[in-house]
């Protein structure tokens, strides 16, 4: 039996949540879906332009066509090597044109990429493999991935097949790989096409299963709200396989419609701004502190950044003031994007009144999504009242994978999934998101958001980034624990107090520890990874105990 005879799917689907029967339907009925591979988006545009320019980075630049022929080469590759469709592979590059080869070549030889990040260790890269069985592991090749690779070479049961962007003598590589005969497998559109990682910041990571069919759908709407075309240049900053950057509308959705995407695996405005300059970058996305940072620059980077049109910032929590400094800086480009792996994505339009840009997240982008917001008992709370946000849609997954203990608590009984964020609607249907439902601290029996000191304490104009978290204390419960940056001078924590003070803020939300730090950790998707924040003893706050 031939490689493109031989398919896995039946292991693949095994722990995969598909829709509902009645959400299927009333998507085929209203044609939502367009029943193609993922793929498609490479090879409608080589028919279209095939030789205009569709990938570049600091080492090189490919056309639609090009992009294709490698891609297939690989696939084809991978193929022969005996991987067979529905096999699971692990992909874990840093942005660069390699990133979207490797991902189409999958693509094409009917493979479902696990869309590592960067950041993942082997910890992450390990539990991966073993919730999804993966048969192959593709990475760059730089020390830590070598290290991952060898990992995985010699301890994994499930590993067969592992491959190295650059040659390595224990490794191969796929690049150069003379043309082949290819021809691509038949794709079920409602199978996974691939898996996102979730951004929790408790526990391990879990695996988010997007269809060919949602995944499209996703780029679709995110392309329309966002107005791109085929005359958008996108710079990819933020790293290539987060959700935001790869199809929000990101890489896939500028390629989908013919535009060219420019990669950068050095976020710092200095570098970044040439080449929004040399490129004439239409567009990009940051996460906040990102952001902050680019708009500071702009007062000593001398580099003209006029051809930038929309500049996307999500992930977190963009504070009132940096969203205002953001939009005096680059004038009509803020777009306020609130949206999740697991599917729903929220979002302002540059072209909102500029006080909804600066203080909601804005609206759904699909009329197909359903939500709900509910108070701790599962009641609908009214317009302008917080409560949790609860979701169900054609981009958003039914349940993770493989995950069955986790999803009995991630989900209604009717499918809805539990974000775990604090939000409010207005009478206009305008999302603001306002926290996390488990992210606050219990102190002498009152439970405190850390999000709304964090907020207050980001208006300060001498804190840059902050973190308040919660701090174990043997007669409190716990207390408050904050770690910033300081912007020019150091803070004590008594002029945080007196600041919080003045805001009027309730004196049990008054921190009482406080560490200035250089930096504060991320998680692998750019968030503030509040379980590694330090205390003034240089050990995390989280997970002390009070002997």
């Amino acid at each position: 039996m031939s490689p493109l005879q031989r398919v896995n799917n039946e292991d693949l689907l095994e722990g995969f949540v598909p829709y509902s029967t009645d959400q299927q339907n009333r998507y085929e009925k209203n044609k939502i879906f367009e029943n193609t591979p993922l793929w498609s988006i490479l090879t409608d545009n080589v028919k279209l332009q095939e030789t205009n320019i569709a990938i570049k980075d600091d080492v090189r630049s490919m056309t639609f066509k090009e992009l294709l022929i490698s891609a297939d080469n690989i696939a084809a590759q991978l193929q022969q090597d005996g991987l067979i469709q529905g096999d699971r592979v692990v992909l874990q590059m840093l942005n660069s044109c390699d990133f979207v080869i490797y991902f189409f070549a999958l693509q094409r030889a009917g493979l479902v990429p696990i869309m590592a990040l960067p950041a993942h260790g082997i910890t992450e890269i390990r539990h991966f493999v073993d919730i999804s069985q993966a048969k192959g592991y593709i990475c760059d090749g730089k020390e830590n991935t070598l290290c991952i690779a060898d990992e995985l070479q010699h301890n994994s049961s499930s590993i067969t097949h592992v491959y190295t962007v650059t040659p390595h003598a224990q490794y191969r590589s796929l690049n150069n790989i003379e043309k082949t005969l290819f021809s691509p497998p038949k794709i079920d559109p409602n199978s996974p096409a691939l898996f996102l990682v979730s951004g929790g910041t408790t526990g391990l990571p879990k695996l988010i299963p997007r269809t060919h069919n949602d995944y499209l759908f996703n780029i679709k709407i995110c392309a329309q709200a966002s107005h791109i075309s085929a005359e958008d240049i996108y710079l990819a900053v933020l790293p290539a396989a987060h959700n935001f950057t790869l199809g929000c509308p990101g890489i896939l959705g500028v390629l989908s419609l013919g535009g060219k995407v420019v990669f950068s695996d050095n976020p710092g405005p200095d570098y970044c701004f040439d080449l929004i300059e040399k490129n004439k970058i239409t567009c990009t996305a940051l996460v906040p502190a990102l952001a902050q940072i680019w708009t500071e620059a702009t007062e000593w980077e001398g580099a003209d950044i006029s051809s930038l049109c929309l500049l996307q910032v999500g992930g977190s929590k963009l504070s009132y003031s940096d969203a205002i400094a953001i939009q005096h800086t680059f004038p009509n480009t803020l777009q306020q994007v609130f949206g999740m792996a697991e599917g729903l994505i929220v979002c302002t339009a540059v072209d909102d009144n500029p006080d909804t840009i600066a203080t909601t997240q804005g609206y759904l982008i699909s009329q197909w999504d359903e939500i709900r917001i509910v108070d701790t008992k599962g009641n609908l709370v009214a317009d302008g009242e917080e409560g949790e946000l609860l979701t169900r849609g054609p981009t958003t997954l039914r349940g993770y994978y493989r995950a069955p203990e986790n999803n009995l608590h991630s989900f209604t009984h009717d499918g809805f999934y539990r974000s775990g964020d604090k939000v409010k609607m207005d009478t206009n249907q305008c999302i603001s998101v306002t926290g996390r439902i488990k992210d606050v601290i219990n102190k002498a029996g009152e439970c405190i958001a850390t999000d709304e000191i964090e907020e207050y304490l980001l208006s300060h104009p001498k804190i840059a980034q902050v973190a308040v978290v919660a701090v174990p204390d043997k007669y409190l419960g716990e207390r408050i624990g904050v770690a910033l940056i300081c912007k020019d001078e150091l803070l004590t924590l008594q002029d945080l107090r007196h600041f919080l003070r003045s805001k009027h803020l309730a004196a049990f939300k008054m921190p009482d520890e406080l560490n200035i730090v250089h930096s504060l950790p991320k998680t692998a998707v750019g968030k503030i990874d509040k379980k590694r924040i330090p205390g003034p003893d240089g050990k995390p706050w989280i997970g002390q105990t009070f002997n």
